[in-house]
C-alpha cells in the first residue's frame, strides 16, 4: 500500500513515479548484514536484528517527515493523508520492534552477555 500511495502523490504531481537507489539505506542494509554474520547462532543476534530493522523505519520515518512539512509548505492537501498514513504504519512498526526488543531479544542477549 505504500508504494501505491506514493504512486498517487506522484499522480498529483505530473510526475512519473520511479525507483531510485538510496545509498543510506543501502548502509543501513549493509549494517544489518554485518549483525546477522557477526552473531550467527548468538543470543544477541535478534536484539542486533531488532536494532538494525529499527534504524531502517527511523530513516523512513525522518524522510516521511520531511515529505509532510514540504507538502503542507505547498499547499498539497491530497497528498497529506496519504503521507501520514504511511508515517503512521512507519511507526508502529517501530513501536512493535521497540515491544519486540524489549520484551524478549534484549534480555536473552544481556544474558549471555
Amino acid at each position: 500500500r505504500q508504494v501505491e500511495r506514493l504512486e498517487q502523490v506522484f499522480e498529483q504531481l505530473g510526475k512519473p513515479a520511479r525507483g531510485k537507489t538510496c545509498p543510506a539505506i543501502d548502509g543501513i542494509l549493509e549494517e544489518g548484514s554485518e549483525v546477522l554474520e557477526e552473531y550467527k547462532g548468538a543470543p544477541a543476534l535478534d536484539a542486533g536484528l531488532v536494532g538494525a530493522a529499527q534504524a531502517v523505519e527511523h530513516y523512513e520515518i525522518a524522510r516521511y517527515g520531511t515529505l509532510i512539512a514540504w507538502a503542507e509548505q505547498l499547499g498539497m492537501k491530497d497528498a497529506l493523508p496519504l503521507l501520514r498514513e504511511t508515517l503512521k504504519e512507519e511507526t508502529a512498526t517501530d513501536e512493535a520492534l521497540s515491544a519486540l526488543g524489549q520484551s524478549d531479544a534484549n534480555k536473552r542477549a544481556l544474558q549471555a552477555a
